[in-house]
């Protein structure tokens, strides 16, 4: 048996200190458990990610052709972007996140997904807002400055923990009709956006959905949680751009 607790790195970013440990619990098997810690707040763990990995298989289920260009909103563990690069119709995957210290874990393989997301030639990581990007103007590259104009088949969401539970304060101009508008410019015409929350239905958000997209759905995702001896449950919003 290894260490029952390890802090692997601790740095500064733009919004706190970041932390990446690794822990194991004997009580629930014999397997790392991998943790970001944002301050004191916690921010993702390995032992919960099955709506992470949801998130790739919803989105990218509904989303139509091949040779498929998907962006994926935050990095985290890595989970939504192995998920998306699973599927074979993928192309290209554009992995964006704010928090350098996230990318570098991933790039010096600290984190187990590292390695897959090295090692596959389709994915590349950018370093940047995902809410900056969402509405610059895709002629000056939004999210891929090395492709100004040429759009994505689906975008792929997993940042705030709901469009109301804010990592930051900066990201809530982003859960309007207006910012989605802007943000669905930089999709093929019935491409696909995907959100991942950490709560139910957001009965004000899907409004605000709708307004810009169709087909708009709320599926729940539900997993088994030790620590609480019961079923939890995330949730993940898809909605299609008109065309």
């Amino acid at each position: 048996m290894g260490l029952l607790f390890e802090q692997i790195d601790s740095q500064p970013s733009v919004i706190g200190e970041i932390t990446l440990r690794r822990r194991r619990i004997p009580a629930i098997g014999d397997r790392d458990i991998y943790e970001v810690k944002l301050g004191e707040e916690f921010l993702m763990s390995s032992m919960f990610v099955d709506a992470e990995v949801a998130l790739s298989d919803i989105g990218l289920g509904e989303t139509e052709g091949d040779d498929l260009r998907v962006v994926v909103g935050g990095l985290g563990l890595g989970y939504t972007a192995v998920a998306a690069l699973r599927h074979e119709r993928v192309a290209e995957l554009l992995v964006v996140e704010y928090l350098k210290p996230v990318i570098g874990w991933h790039q010096q393989e600290l984190v187990p997904l590292g390695k897959d997301l090295n090692a596959d030639p389709r994915n590349r990581y950018v370093h940047g807002s995902f809410f900056d990007l969402a509405i610059a103007d895709p002629a000056e590259g939004g999210f891929d400055p090395k492709n100004p104009g040429k759009p994505f088949d689906a975008i792929l969401l997993d940042i705030d923990h709901s469009p109301r539970a804010l990592l930051h304060d900066s990201s809530a101009s982003f859960y309007t009709a207006n910012n989605l508008r802007l943000m669905a410019r930089q999709l093929k015409p019935r491409g696909v956006f995907a959100m991942w929350s950490n709560e139910g239905e957001d009965d004000e958000f899907m409004a605000v959905l709708n307004e810009v997209f169709t087909d708009v759905a709320c599926h729940v995702v539900s997993f088994f949680n030790p620590f609480q001896n019961r079923e939890s449950f995330n949730t993940v919003y898809v909605a299609r751009k008109p065309g």
